[in-house]
C-alpha cells in the first residue's frame, strides 16, 4: 500500500499541530494527492526506463518492452532477450545494463521487492545494489511502492526548493542541510516531501 489520502492527512495534520508553518500552508493550498505505485521489480524497471528520457519516450519504450515481453513477463524473459531485441524496444546499451542489473539480482534472490528490510537505510542500501539505482530512485520507490512513511529524499531539488520557502531561507538547501531540516518532521516525512513538492509547484505561490 503506498502513501493513501488517509496516510497524508493523517500525518499532514499531525505535523501541522507542531509546526504553524506547516499548518499555515497547509490551510492555504490543501493536501497534495496521493502517488502509489505497484510494489515489485517492475516499477523499478520502470524507474529505469524513464530514466534521463521524457515521460512520453519513457512511455513509447515501456509499451514496447512489454509488447516483446508480454504484459506479464518476469525477469528470466528479459535476461533471455539479446541486446538488439532490447535497443528495438528503445533501450540504450546503458539501460539495458542497468536492467540486466536489476533482473539478475532478483533472480539471484540479493534483492527480495517481496521482503525488503524493514528498516528504511537496510532497505535503501539493498536496492542501491542495482545499477543505475541511487538513493533518490531508492528513497522514491520506498515511498511511492511500499508506504513507507518516514522516508526524507533530501537530495530531490523541488524537496530542497519547497523547504526554502516553506522556512523562508535565504537560499536554497544543500542535500546534507536539507537533511538535518528533514529531521524536525519526522516520523511523517514522507508526507511532508510530497507536500513540499504540491507547495514548489502550487500556481498560487
Amino acid at each position: 500500500m503506498g502513501l493513501t489520502a488517509e496516510i497524508l492527512q493523517m500525518d499532514l495534520d499531525a505535523v501541522a499541530q507542531r509546526d504553524a508553518r506547516v499548518g499555515e500552508e497547509l490551510a492555504r493550498i490543501g493536501y497534495p494527492e496521493p502517488r502509489i505505485r505497484d510494489r515489485g521489480y517492475k516499477t523499478m524497471l520502470r524507474t529505469i526506463v524513464g530514466q534521463q528520457v521524457s515521460v512520453a519516450a519513457a512511455a513509447s519504450m515501456w509499451s514496447k518492452l512489454e509488447a516483446e515481453l508480454g504484459d506479464d513477463f518476469t525477469t528470466s524473459c528479459l535476461l533471455k532477450r539479446d541486446f538488439d531485441t532490447l535497443r528495438a524496444c528503445g533501450l540504450s546499451r546503458q539501460k539495458q545494463g542497468y536492467a540486466r542489473s536489476l533482473c539478475e539480482l532478483v533472480e539471484a534472490g540479493e534483492v527480495d521487492f517481496d521482503a525488503l528490510p524493514e528498516g528504511d537505510e537496510e532497505a535503501i542500501a539493498e536496492l542501491t545494489q542495482i545499477k543505475g539505482i541511487g538513493r533518490w530512485s531508492a528513497e522514491i520507490y520506498l515511498m511511492f511502492a511500499e508506504g513507507r512513511r518516514d522516508i526524507w529524499p533530501a537530495g530531490d531539488l523541488a524537496v530542497q526548493e519547497g523547504v526554502k520557502r516553506l522556512l523562508d531561507l535565504n537560499e536554497r538547501p544543500k542535500e546534507k542541510e536539507c537533511r538535518e531540516l528533514g529531521d524536525q518532521w519526522s516520523p511523517q516525512r514522507s508526507s511532508l516531501a510530497l507536500f513540499t513538492w504540491h507547495y514548489y509547484a502550487n500556481p498560487a505561490l
